[in-house]
């Protein structure tokens, strides 16, 4: 996927296509709940479904009774490389997929733990905002000093 900047700005505000585009190359990111005053991050592997939704799995414990009692989340994957970054948030509700059709169309996205542990409850990241940036690194740029900047 080619991201053009426009006349060489560093930052370039992506589009939901191109935002959709990422979400789907990616397969990890961090998933955040808040709970009270206390903000929790889980790193998760996740894929998208066709609906432009997310689907992660998990085991009973904290991330899902967390999600149990607050289901707006905050979701981010990013990628660096040499010269260019690009950084993806999704702000959406959490969905613990509960009915077999769900965990069906869930399972054909033939999703696996990273780690071999039993994570047999499916949620769904419904967005509601999603938001990203490339950037392209360069060269720190050189102030120009105008009148009235320098000394005496």
């Amino acid at each position: 996927m080619i991201l053009e900047h426009a006349d060489g700005d560093p930052i370039l505000v992506l589009d939901e296509d191109q935002i959709w585009a990422l979400l789907e190359r990616s397969r990890f990111g961090r998933l955040i709940v808040v709970l009270g005053q206390r903000a929790d991050v889980f790193p998760i592997n996740y894929a998208t479904a066709p609906d432009r939704s997310l689907i992660f799995r998990t085991a009973p414990g904290t991330k899902l009774a967390k999600l149990a009692i607050n289901e707006d989340v905050l979701f981010e994957t990013d990628q660096i490389s040499e010269d260019t970054a690009w950084s993806v948030t999704v702000r959406g509700t959490a969905q613990w997929l509960q009915s077999s059709t769900e965990i069906e169309e869930a399972e054909q996205l033939q999703l696996r733990p990273w780690v071999p542990t039993y994570k047999d409850n499916y949620v769904r990241v419904i967005p509601s905002e999603v938001s990203g940036r490339h950037f392209q690194f360069g060269p720190h740029p050189e102030r120009e000093l105008g009148e009235g900047t320098g000394s005496g």
